[in-house]
């Protein structure tokens, strides 16, 4: 019975392992939403977010997860942002330093902001632990739009991810059932 039981659960972390690492989510373009929030952490991540600000995809930008050093006019020569859109659609946020504080921030964020919609921005092997996290925040009816940033993770990442997104769906269970 407790080898079936092992081989069970061996079989369904392969299987679970492979749906992850294989079916990674994808870029998002087109889609309009209210505001864009930008998880840093990664490449390609915050010029993907100002691309949807630049497109028209979304009005507001919260970057989450600024290091306290950056100051906004470093940010805007760094990414090449005109002082226009800094003062009107860019907000760096300095309060968080994962992706748990990158929920609350941003849920913060899109409260005070009654946004309605939000395109979520961040790495594909990121993208589905991040997702978790924030729904679980945004206010009721904030509608989440998936837009990962394509990468070439290694076996590495995918399978620390994978660990890291099962721990925080069993905490979520738990936190459930309590």
């Amino acid at each position: 019975m407790l080898r079936r039981l092992a081989a069970f659960l061996l079989l369904a972390w392969v299987m679970g392992f492979l749906w992850f690492a294989l079916a990674l989510p994808q870029p998002r373009a087109g889609a309009r939403t209210d505001a864009v929030v930008v998880l840093t952490g990664g490449a390609g991540r915050i010029e993907r977010g100002l691309e949807a600000l630049r497109e028209g995809w979304a009005a507001r930008m919260l970057v989450s997860g600024v290091d306290r050093e950056v100051r906004p006019h470093e940010f805007a020569l760094e990414y090449e942002v005109s002082a226009r859109t800094m003062q009107c659609c860019v907000t760096l946020g300095f309060e968080s330093y994962d992706t748990r504080s990158n929920a609350a921030e941003t849920a913060a964020w899109v409260s005070a902001r009654k946004v309605r919609s939000l395109r979520l921005v961040t790495s594909d092997w990121h993208m589905r632990r991040a997702a978790y996290e924030l729904a679980r925040g945004l206010p009721a009816g904030t509608v989440l739009v998936e837009d990962a940033v394509p990468t070439r993770p290694s076996l590495r990442i995918l399978v620390l991810e994978y660990h890291k997104y099962l721990a925080r769906r069993a905490l979520g269970i738990w936190q459930g059932l309590q």
